[in-house]
């Protein structure tokens, strides 16, 4: 069992979806069931997710969130991690710089998704100066988790499709260091001679240390995963597990989502099934000191 005195705490800030399993609905079961507690500020409110939904509704909350944080600082709240995913507005960009400086502590550890584009493309309602913006909210982060589209979005560079050398990426996550994370974890990095795999490359700046860690290749896009992924990891960091072993748990765990949903054959609209795998992730996480 976990035998931390004190329960770990973490703000994520994500957008709330309220069908397909995406962003906070993803963060939170997660995060929780590896008995962190999880405080939340939604950045939005969708009816659906946006891939393969046409009609959906949404509510932007920007302008409660600088409220959120003035009244936490009254209560002097103090939290381990800081978890933003999808960041709606270059004013969303703004206001979480803002959080970062009024929440963050000496041993606060932030955690950046930079969710806007993916297969080569930014997302539709992102402007075209939203990468360099979202580029210069990660000089506050510890950790960063692009995929291999916001990585190029961030560096300003053309899109190109894998397969990549391992020289190659190396240049990426070394680039991406730069704008000021310790932590670079790019995600859908596949290697030349090794084209049926996809997986991760992890560099620290400090130790100029490449971690890699792959799975096998599943055909079709699934919603969500990159949210699994990225929960899953900072569950597994916070619970003491180390760096090559919190990818690998990250990892599996989001690949037996999908296999489980492929199996069933259900509608990947609405996300794959991660639920049916917590109770085992709860213990996993639950067992380093």
């Amino acid at each position: 069992m976990h035998r931390d005195k004190q329960q770990k705490k973490v703000l994520a800030v994500h957008d709330i979806s309220c069908i397909g399993r995406c962003s906070l609905t993803v963060a939170l079961p997660i995060l929780s069931v590896a008995s962190i507690e999880t405080a939340i500020i939604p950045t939005s409110i969708l009816s659906t997710h946006t891939g393969g939904f046409s009609g959906f509704t949404f509510r932007d909350l920007t302008d409660d969130i600088l409220p959120v944080i003035d009244h936490w600082q009254s209560l002097s709240l103090k939290f381990d991690s800081i978890y933003t995913g999808y960041l709606g507005s270059i004013k969303q960009l703004d206001i979480i710089s803002t959080l970062f400086s009024r929440l963050k502590q000496a041993d606060t550890l932030i955690f950046v998704d930079p969710v806007m584009g993916d297969h080569g493309k930014l997302y539709t309602n992102f402007s075209a100066d939203f990468p360099s913006k979202m580029a210069k909210l990660c000089k506050h982060a510890d950790i960063i988790k692009p995929n291999m589209t916001e990585a190029f979005l961030m560096l300003d560079e053309p899109y190109i499709e894998g397969p990549y050398t391992k020289d190659y990426i190396e240049s990426i996550v070394k680039r991406l260091a730069q704008l000021g994370p310790k932590l670079v974890i790019l995600t859908g990095v596949y290697l030349t001679g090794n084209e049926n795999q996809i997986g991760v490359a992890a560099y620290q700046q400090q130790s100029d240390n490449i971690i890699y860690r792959f799975a096998d290749k599943i055909d079709g896009v699934y919603h969500g995963t990159g949210d699994i992924f990225a929960s899953t990891l900072l569950a597994a960091l916070l619970n003491n597990q180390p760096l090559g072993e919190a990818i690998s748990i990250a990892i599996a765990f989001t690949v037996n989502s999908i296999k489980r949903t492929k199996a069933a054959q259900t509608d990947v609209r609405y996300g794959v099934n991660f639920e049916a795998g917590l109770a085992e992730l709860g213990l996993l996480l639950q067992t380093k000191d």
